[in-house]
């Protein structure tokens, strides 16, 4: 007759759990210390192997070969974060030179330090910290490139080169048909980020911009850069602003009046708030909610109008800043698009969540030296927060702001050859 297990009591299962805890903590570390060590020894034998290729089997006369063994000597490899000192083999030819070993030149090429190093900033590993971060190495593994200066090297050698290689990409096969634009500030510096929209709704950054201030000139040299890297000038797009007047006027002077342009309402409720006084915000900001709900434009504008009237007697700076730029707030809603995507372009709220991912990603830098180191952190920040980017909101509705744009360029078109056939 077979015999029942008894169960463990609650006490011995405890001191069974107790024990068990610090032996598989052993046992993991353990493991890890034995990967890394099996994966240094197979690529020790590897290298052997291709030796022997070369060289024959060892103590084997063979008087066709080329090549003998010429002992072994000291090589970096980038393994785990940090370089890691084990010997190699070497080869040399008849004449006493050596001759590289294909293994050993494709590992010491494959240089995945700067990516490693990147990764870890990019997610907030601090440099004196990097070290810390890394996987555990067996104790007879001799290792270097870990230090706080080394890291920081790194860093800026690799984001310097891809500063420079994205700034210059080019955007001719980007189908941009709106363009989100907003400032970020750091210190004394402010960057203008420009973020663009596909015809299937997918974002792409589109390029930076660094300035002390959100003037004329800096929107106007971003604008340029944008046109001079592929973006289509005679092409109408919308623009998604945040009020700013210096952003107005350098869009119409390079995309004229084939162009959209859109102020966030967000943007436009916070300004008139900020020309009352407390117990007015709760009213005023549900007025202007109510008519930005609207699916006519004439119903808004004339909620709106009536609102700019009811504060122009005891409070004319908030109706002029509800005045100024009105129509402006309401482009969207002329267009016909559907509900969910009508919201998503009345607001800069796609580039204001870009805006907050770099800042995340930025948040440990206390300091800014120049405007370059600015840049390369604000491309780490687009980089990490383009991972996670996802089609707008309302992106299957694409095709009808694509079919306004494209009236509205055919339109502009007909009225420049019209111009040009009076002036004639």
């Amino acid at each position: 007759m077979k015999k029942s297990v008894k169960e463990p009591s609650p006490n011995q299962a405890s001191m069974l759990t107790q024990l068990l805890i610090p032996l598989a903590a052993l046992i993991r570390g353990d493991l890890l210390a034995l990967v890394h060590q099996l994966g240094l020894q197979a690529i020790v034998a590897m290298l052997e192997n291709e030796r022997t290729k070369l060289c024959g089997e060892r103590y084997k006369h063979d008087t066709a070969r080329a090549a003998t063994r010429g002992g072994s000597t000291h090589g970096d490899l980038a393994l785990g974060g940090r370089r890691v000192t084990l010997r190699r083999p070497r080869v040399v030819d008849r004449k006493g030179r050596e001759v590289p070993l294909d293994t050993w030149e494709q590992l010491a090429g494959e240089d995945a330090l700067d990516v490693r190093a990147l990764e870890q900033m990019a997610i907030g590993v601090a440099t004196r910290k990097y070290a810390r971060s890394l996987e555990t190495l067996p104790d007879d593994v001799t290792a270097r490139g870990t230090s706080k200066s080394a890291v920081s090297r790194r860093f800026v050698a690799i984001t310097t080169e891809k500063l420079a290689e994205w700034m210059h990409r080019s955007l001719a096969a980007l189908d941009v048909w709106a363009v989100f634009i907003d400032g970020i500030h750091f210190g004394e510096h402010v960057v203008l980020c420009a973020l663009g929209v596909d015809a299937t709704g997918a974002k792409h950054v589109l390029g930076l911009w660094e300035g002390a201030t959100e003037n004329e000139v800096a929107c106007k040299a971003m604008l340029e850069d944008l046109v001079a890297r592929g973006l289509k000038a005679n092409q109408s797009r919308l623009f998604i602003i945040d009020g700013s007047k210096a952003l107005r006027a350098a869009i119409r002077s390079h995309f004229g009046r084939r162009s959209l342009v859109q102020r966030c309402q967000v943007h436009k409720v916070r300004n008139v708030l900020g020309h009352l006084p407390n117990e007015r915000h709760a009213d005023v900001r549900t007025a202007m909610r109510e008519a930005y709900k609207c699916t006519k434009v004439e119903t808004a504008k004339r909620l709106l109008n009536n609102l700019v009237r009811a504060l122009s007697k005891k409070h004319p700076s908030a109706a002029a800043s509800l005045r100024e730029g009105l129509d402006e707030t309401l482009t969207v809603l002329g267009l016909g698009l559907s509900p969910a995507l009508t919201r998503t372009f009345s607001t800069t709220n796609p580039v204001e969540h870009l805006n907050e991912r770099i800042r995340t990603t930025a948040r440990r830098v206390k300091r800014w030296d120049d405007g370059t180191m600015v840049l390369r952190w604000v491309l780490v920040g687009v980089l990490e927060a383009a991972r996670g980017f996802r089609r707008l909101k309302g992106h299957k509705d694409m095709n009808l702001l694509v079919a306004q744009l494209k009236q509205l360029g055919q339109g502009a078109t007909q009225a420049a050859v019209d111009a040009q056939r009076s002036a004639a």
